[in-house]
């Protein structure tokens, strides 16, 4: 890595200062916001705000506002989160102020972590009552890794992430790994889900999956998992999701094929009760995207009628040849009807 003069003094000033300093160092370990840092520190909003603004000027972190709060984390792209992990890489861990930050902000994230382990199991009962009407969770999910592949992916986004599974259920796969959602209180749930597997090459975030903060061909593989039957405007979602995506890149859906039970609409927010594979084929053909494999986890033993299928789709964008892409056309899987 060369920088030019001018950038070097202005990157290497804005660490040259204790507080700082100490703010690369928390952020290293993980994501966190203004209030979380002023807790650490000890310091005054105002005070930590002002550094985390020199630092992100030069480069060194990058903010993602989130509501009312703003969580920072080192730069994962660029010169700058390269040269604030060298900087670090030559300071003492053992310090005993570094050692002391970490210890707070490690109970802050035990704290977290049991506020979002608390709304889970307040909320468990729910989404055990939908999980007990399609096939095992297990069986979908070894489903979805076969689709997808063993990789490897360079950015995995997974657009409606809820608690963060599927970025759990991949980690071995990406380089980085996206989890976008627009629920402040699933995000804390997913957020501490990931900090205590110690995910560090996934992060999650605030965002509108009909607006993505992503530029165009960024993504490797977009997950939608069980997300369109929530939106009043689908076709909208799997546009902007085709529009991220690199070409030869990969747009997985998930979903429930068409059903008749009304009260999960009434119960559960479900604005459409399942997708008609149609649709899904032709939203997908609009947004330039490759057909390339169908499949349906049909429900077993009694009541089927009263159950759900779970549908899914793999899609590759065009343009631009991939091994994703080819190595999922190799995996081409016959319809299960």
């Amino acid at each position: 890595m060369r920088l030019p003069v001018q950038t070097s003094v202005a990157v290497l000033k804005s660490v040259a200062e204790p507080t700082r300093l100490r703010l690369l160092a928390l952020l290293a370990q993980g994501e966190l916001n203004v209030k979380d840092l002023t807790r650490v520190l000890g310091q005054s909003q105002p005070r930590i705000s002002r550094h985390l603004k020199l630092l992100a000027e030069a480069g060194l972190v990058e903010r993602a506002p989130e509501g009312s709060w703003v969580y920072f984390r080192l730069s994962q792209a660029g010169q700058g989160g390269a040269l604030a992990r060298q900087v670090l890489e030559v300071v003492d861990r053992a310090d005993p102020i570094l050692v002391r930050d970490r210890r707070r902000a490690e109970t802050l994230r035990d704290e977290r972590e049991q506020a979002a382990q608390a709304y889970f199991q307040a909320h468990a009962g729910e989404w055990d009552g939908i999980r007990a009407l399609h096939v095992a969770e297990a069986e979908v999910e070894a489903a979805i890794s076969q689709v997808l592949g063993a990789g490897p992916f360079g950015l995995f986004v997974d657009l409606g992430t809820g608690t963060g599974r599927m970025l759990e259920l991949f980690r071995d796969r990406y380089q980085r790994g996206l989890g976008i959602d627009l629920s402040p209180a699933m995000l804390a749930y997913a957020r501490a889900k990931l900090e205590g597997a110690g995910l560090s090459s996934a992060q999650v975030r605030q965002g509108d999956i009909y607006d993505l903060s992503l530029a165009d061909d960024s993504a490797d593989v977009v997950l939608m998992h069980q997300v369109l039957h929530f939106l009043s405007d689908p076709q909208h979602a799997v546009r902007e999701a085709a529009r991220v995506l690199a070409p030869g890149g990969l747009l997985l859906i998930v979903d429930f094929a068409p059903h008749e039970l009304e009260f999960l609409r009434e119960q559960f927010a479900h604005e459409r009760l399942g997708i008609a594979d149609a649709q899904i084929v032709q939203w997908l053909a609009d947004s330039g995207l490759q057909l390339l494999q169908r499949r349906d986890l049909a429900p077993g033993g009694q009541g089927g009628a009263e159950r759900l299928t779970v549908s899914m789709w793999l899609a590759a964008r065009s343009g631009g040849s991939s091994a994703l892409a080819d190595g999922a056309q190799q995996r081409k899987l016959e319809q299960v009807t």
